[in-house]
């Protein structure tokens, strides 16, 4: 099996996984805007779908869960599953953020996975890391009328998918084989945004300075 094969074979279980991490997270957010079941499963679908449908739109593949109907049934038993059980949460809101952590770090490998599976350069396997990591609750967040995660201030997220995407790229390049730096991109994912849970980590955002101005002359 050559290494585009082996990608290609290893992407249906990352979308798999990515779709059922990512579909609970949107049903805990559809739980915090108090909707009903049905807003669940459309919230939760969003969310799962969102970044790898942007992905595969833009490389021009057959859409994922097109080419897989069950990947609806995942997000659907996800988000039934939440309406039943989210009263059961002590944080809703923190169980949203961990569990966003564990599926980014799957979507951004799938999306790596995806591009090279096409072999594609690195700037374009990097943006297809970072749009199938996250996209999917961009929107969720946008819907439900929450502050993305991905937007809020230092807030390590996309800069996360970034570097798990440069990890994947660095070890391919170095000779790791396909499901190695698949791994690689993963656990950088995580690590880093664990990292900002945990330890507060954040990139320095921009602040804004009064204009100067320039003394009068004399």
């Amino acid at each position: 099996m050559t290494a585009v094969e082996g990608l290609r074979a290893l992407l249906p279980f990352l979308d798999y996984a990515s779709v059922a991490i990512f579909a609970l997270t949107g049903a805990l957010v559809a739980s915090r805007a108090q909707l009903d079941i049905v807003g669940f499963i459309f919230i939760a679908f969003l969310t799962a779908a969102g970044g790898g449908t942007l992905r595969d739109v833009m490389l021009d593949r057959a859409v994922f869960w097109i080419v897989d109907s069950w990947m609806l049934a995942v997000a659907a038993a996800a988000a039934i599953a939440v309406f039943f059980s989210a009263h059961l949460l002590e944080s809703r809101y923190r169980a949203i953020l961990w569990f966003d952590a564990f599926a980014l770090a799957v979507a951004v490998p799938a999306g790596v996975a995806a591009a090279l599976s096409q072999s594609m350069g690195w700037p374009v396997v990097l943006v297809m890391g970072m749009v199938t990591g996250c996209m999917g609750g961009l929107m969720r967040d946008v819907v439900c009328n929450e502050v993305p995660l991905v937007l809020k201030q230092g807030e390590l997220y996309v800069s996360c998918a970034f570097a798990g995407g440069l990890a994947a790229m660095v070890a391919s390049m170095l000779g790791a084989e396909g499901g190695i730096a698949l791994l690689i991109c993963a656990v950088v994912t995580l690590g880093l945004r664990s990292g900002s849970l945990v330890f507060g980590w954040k990139l320095p955002v921009y602040k804004a300075q009064p204009p100067r101005t320039n003394p009068p002359k004399r």
